[in-house]
Order: structure tokens, then C-alpha cells, then sequence
């Protein structure tokens, strides 16, 4: 664990005088080499409460399913609730069901962020989490959206009201910051060793932007792209099968650009993860998190819904000229 702010203690090597260092030297040239290396040892590796036994990492990681395993129970719960009481069929049960996915989605990635920034789990493993929790999400959001993107995306092609989509971005925001404060809670009980060094730690998190802020929202821009263009595209699958589609497509961006911002490409999710972290200002996270996942959404429907149909139907008109001209 690093020093807190200030003077760091100094070790007694530090204070020894010169001439005592001829002394000092001549006793370790006398001393064995299994001793002698040992201190060597003892002095070089700087400090080794960083390295966790795999049965302690193991333990974190069983911890954090079980809580992400309680989360998805107790939100899917809250929304059978909602669907069948005096809710059902109104625009509230819309928005409650909104408002419960979204929060369901902010904490689980807030404990998986946690597992793979301080818990320092594999990014084989990091990777294979984040896969079976968008398949995870994609089964029991239960009509939810969670993303301001894909709102204004089904708000753009009349699946829903205009009205009924700020509703819906209002009720996302209002769940991210809900999970953004209900997390540290859940952290303080002290359920894992990982959970108790992030409290001692003072839930403190760092920003995942690694790159200039231009190639930072490029790649959030890349990001929302190719899972708005996997979820064009996948519309006809069958929804069992296409969750899985889609979720591969989430890991692989996940895999690519994770590095440089974590690859998060959903406004609401980065305002509840990404924004509260030091490093970058409010106006440096909107850049990255809003405005490069929005147009990369809109850049997917503008392609595939105006350009592509209107060059496939200029390549296409010569060839029904030369038919008309032959008919003729």
C-alpha cells in the first residue's frame, strides 16, 4: 500500500553516516551468501502486500459473483414486481422497469470494474465476466433499454415517443447515480478482503482514459459503432441466440479498446463508472463518454439505414436500364 500524502518514513539505510558504510559493507562481505542474498532481496523488492495469493484472488472473485449473482436476483425480482402489480401496462412501469435494469447494469459493472482494476484478475477471465454479464443483462432487462444511445436510436426510428424516450434517459441517468452511491454502501460491508482494501483504499478510482482525448473519444466512437451495428443487424435473430451475438461483439470492443478507455460507449454507465474517478475533468469525460458513443451510434444508423440502401439502388439501376433497353 502506497504512503498517504507527505514525508514517507525513511529506512535506516537512509540515516547511516558515511564512514559507517566501509564497516557495514566489510560485515556483508563476511556474512553467507544465502543471508547476504536475502537481505539484498529484502531491500530491492519494494513492497509485496501488491502480490495476492491465488487463494485470496479466488475468494475475491467467488465473493463478487455471489453479489452479482444477488444483484441480478434481487432487480429481476423488483421488476416481476412491477410487471404484475398495479404498474403493469403504464408508462411507470415503464419507466420503473428502465430505471431497475439500468441500476442492475451500473452495479455489476461497478464490482467488475473493481475485480479488474484493483483486484488484478486476468484479462482472460476479465473478459470472460464481462461476456456471460451482457448475456446476463440481455435475458432479463425485460424491455429495458439502459442506454441513452439506443433510446435516442429507438426514439429515431418511432419504436417510442419522444416524450417517452427523455422518460426513459432521465430514469438511466437517475439509476446510475443511484448505483454510484448504493455501491461504496454494499463495498463497506466488508464481504471480500478486495472489498475492505478498496475501503481502506477510500473507494478511490483512477481515470481509465490512457490516450489523448481526440483518439480517446475515436475509439468510444468505434466502440458504439460496431455493437449499434451488431444490434441492427441481429434484429431478426432469434432473441435467445442474439443476446449471444451481441455480447461476443460487446467482449471483443471490450478487448480492443479497454486499454486506452475502458471501452464503456453508454452515457448513462460512464456518467455512474468513468465520471467520478480523478484524472480528467466533466468537460474531458463528456467529450469521451457522450459525444463520441452518440455519434457513433449515429454514424451506424445513418450508414446502414440512408447510404448503403441509396448506393445499393444507384449500383443496381444501371443494370435494370440495360434490361428496360433489351426488353424494348
Amino acid at each position: 500500500m502506497p504512503h498517504p500524502p507527505g514525508k514517507s518514513p525513511r529506512n535506516r539505510t537512509e540515516l547511516r553516516l558515511p564512514f559507517t558504510r566501509g564497516r557495514d559493507s566489510g560485515r556483508e562481505r563476511g556474512q553467507r551468501p544465502e543471508r547476504r542474498q536475502q537481505q539484498l532481496n529484502d531491500r530491492t523488492v519494494p513492497d509485496r502486500q501488491h502480490t495476492h495469493p491465488p487463494e485470496e484472488m479466488t475468494a475475491d472473485v467467488a465473493v463478487s459473483l455471489l453479489m452479482l449473482a444477488g444483484i441480478v436476483g434481487l432487480s429481476d425480482a423488483t421488476r416481476r414486481l412491477l410487471s404484475s402489480g398495479t404498474l403493469a401496462g403504464t408508462g411507470l412501469s415503464v419507466c420503473a422497469v428502465e430505471l431497475v435494469s439500468t441500476f442492475q447494469l451500473c452495479c455489476c459493472t461497478h464490482e467488475l470494474k473493481l475485480l479488474s482494476d484493483v483486484g488484478g484478475i486476468e484479462p482472460r477471465l476479465a473478459l470472460t465476466l464481462t461476456y456471460l454479464a451482457s448475456v446476463v443483462h440481455g435475458l432479463t432487462f425485460g424491455g429495458a433499454i439502459g442506454n441513452p444511445s439506443g433510446t435516442l436510436e429507438h426514439a429515431y426510428r418511432s419504436r417510442i415517443t419522444g416524450r417517452c424516450a427523455l422518460r426513459r434517459i432521465a430514469c438511466q441517468f437517475a439509476a446510475a447515480a443511484a448505483a454510484r452511491a448504493a455501491v461504496p454502501v454494499i463495498w463497506g460491508l466488508g464481504l471480500s478482503r478486495l472489498h475492505v482494501r478498496h475501503k481502506l483504499l477510500g473507494y478511490r478510482c483512477v481515470s481509465a482514459i490512457h490516450a489523448a482525448l481526440p483518439r480517446a473519444a475515436a475509439v468510444e466512437f468505434a466502440c458504439a459503432f460496431a455493437v449499434q451495428t451488431a444490434i441492427t443487424h441481429t434484429r431478426s435473430v432469434e432473441e435467445k441466440y442474439r443476446v449471444h451475438a451481441v455480447a461476443a461483439v460487446i467482449a471483443s470492443v471490450v478487448y480492443a479498446g479497454g486499454s486506452m478507455t475502458g471501452a464503456v460507449f453508454n452515457p448513462a454507465l460512464a456518467f455512474s463508472t468513468q465520471f467520478p474517478c480523478s484524472g480528467h475533468s466533466f468537460l474531458e469525460y463528456c467529450l469521451v463518454y457522450w459525444l463520441g458513443p452518440l455519434l457513433g451510434m449515429m454514424s451506424s444508423v445513418l450508414l446502414f439505414d440512408k447510404l448503403v440502401p441509396r448506393l445499393s439502388r444507384t449500383s443496381s439501376s444501371p443494370h435494370l436500364s440495360l434490361e428496360t433497353k433489351k426488353r424494348t
